[in-house]
């Protein structure tokens, strides 16, 4: 059975969905759960601003962000009765998927459970998928967890 979970998050709806899947894993099989969330320093940055500005201004509310969606992830995870761990890292050249990827490893996870936003068509050309460059390079499983549907009454 699973010892060590990564679960990569984002802030995104689908967060929520990954996060019971993962607290049902961990309530059969007793794994320690990680909450890993990656900022992303190329997403906001035009190219075009001042580098003290981004270092000084853009770089700290992005760094606070993470830590927020790493927050509200812990706190769904404890009002369950789930202990969990978390861990912010930054971006470098490298895609985020590769960075997960990369924290598995040295983390020493045996199973990755994370959110899809289930993009189609040109979205998903433009943006790539992370969460299927996660599942085709891992040697470990990953669960993946589309959110629910909406229902718009």
């Amino acid at each position: 059975m699973y010892k060590k979970i990564l679960v990569p998050v984002d802030g995104s709806e689908g967060n929520l969905c990954a996060l019971q899947e993962a607290s049902q894993i961990k309530a059969l099989s007793g794994a320690t759960i990680l909450l890993f969330h990656v900022v992303d320093a190329l997403q906001y940055s035009s190219g075009l601003e001042r580098p003290s500005v981004f270092l000084d201004y853009v770089l700290p509310a992005m760094r606070r962000n993470g830590y927020r969606i790493l927050n509200d992830a812990h706190k769904v995870l404890e009002r369950a009765n789930v202990d969990s761990e978390f861990l912010l890292e930054e971006s470098d050249d490298r895609r985020i998927s590769q960075i997960i990827l990369d924290r598995a490893q040295r983390w020493g996870a045996d199973l990755i459970v994370m959110a899809t936003h289930g993009r189609r068509g040109l979205d998903r050309l433009f943006m790539g998928s992370v969460a299927e460059g996660v599942a085709r390079g891992s040697p470990v499983p990953v669960l993946l967890v589309r959110p629910a549907p909406r229902t718009d009454d």
